[in-house]
């Protein structure tokens, strides 16, 4: 049975329902000066929060969003939060596009301006992201596009990319599990199809977690993964070492983000890596 999903919309900020019991499932940011980012994420079966929105260890990260270091010596992590502030360059986010639903799938799109920290545009960023639910857990789906407005070098750093924080606490714990069946701290640097983590979550009985699929196509498959102190993950492609966009190029990675309650199940999300690797 396919899902009906209501939604309300402006042009910053966009909030995603399931229509047919009002259960809240992502909100989607855009800020004008900002990047664009999701939180919260909700599980799927209580509906409680999964992502964590400016922790006091990384104030600069939200959620599910994306970010990179050394962009041509700039820096596009720490929102000028961090010890090299000078270094970080800025984030334009253009207007929400209006969501669109397409069978079980809604659909929508935020693009946003990389430039230095004196305005010289560097990259455009288009990110499509499409939302399901499917057998018990939430299937978001991004397209993730870097168009090279000037001749782009990408060094070699720890981590970067695609981002996932959720409310790590060291009282409570948590797990992170890797296709190839590495925990943290093994897992870190690691090349795997998929990461998931879990930590107890307020409001879900048994817990709740979020996996990140690399689809097969990215560069570097299967990537190298950041996985952090306080099980953040990010599969991070500049771990490998530098790389490189010419003027008017393009960079295109896909990623999977599965939400779901209760443990995580590494034969469920290998089936589901292997249907998504299926995908055009």
């Amino acid at each position: 049975m396919e899902t009906a999903w209501s939604y309300d919309w402006s042009s910053r900020r966009g909030v995603v329902n399931e229509a047919d019991s009002n259960i809240p499932v992502l909100v989607q940011e855009a800020p004008a000066q900002g990047r664009p980012y999701i939180h919260p994420l909700h599980a799927p079966k209580e509906s409680g929060i999964l992502t964590e929105n400016a922790p006091g260890h990384h104030p600069w990260q939200h959620g599910l969003y994306v970010g990179l270091n050394d962009v041509n010596g700039i820096g596009f992590w720490t929102e000028g939060l961090g010890a090299d502030r000078e270094k970080d360059g800025l984030f334009a986010c253009s207007a929400l596009s209006d969501p669109a639903q397409s069978g079980e799938r809604i659909q929508w799109e935020v693009q946003c301006q990389w430039s230095a920290p004196g305005g010289a545009p560097l990259l455009l960023e288009q990110q499509k992201w499409s939302l399901a639910r499917r057998e018990g857990a939430y299937e978001l789906d991004l397209c993730w596009t870097l168009t090279a407005n000037t001749d782009i070098r990408f060094g070699e750093y720890d981590y970067g990319g695609l981002f996932l924080r959720m409310p790590y606490r060291t009282e409570r714990g948590g797990e992170v599990l890797t296709s190839e069946g590495l925990a943290y701290p093994e897992a870190e640097g690691q090349r795997a199809r998929w990461v998931a983590v879990w930590m107890p979550i307020e409001g879900e009985e048994n817990g709740g977690g979020i996996a990140i699929l690399d689809h097969d196509q990215n560069p570097e498959h299967p990537v190298p993964w950041r996985v952090d102190g306080q099980l953040g993950i990010s599969p991070s492609r500049c771990i490998v070492g530098a790389w490189h966009l010419t003027e008017g190029a393009s960079s295109i990675n896909r990623y999977r983000i599965v939400a779901f309650s209760d443990k995580i199940n590494p034969a469920d999300l290998s089936r589901r890596w292997e249907q998504f690797r299926g995908c055009d």
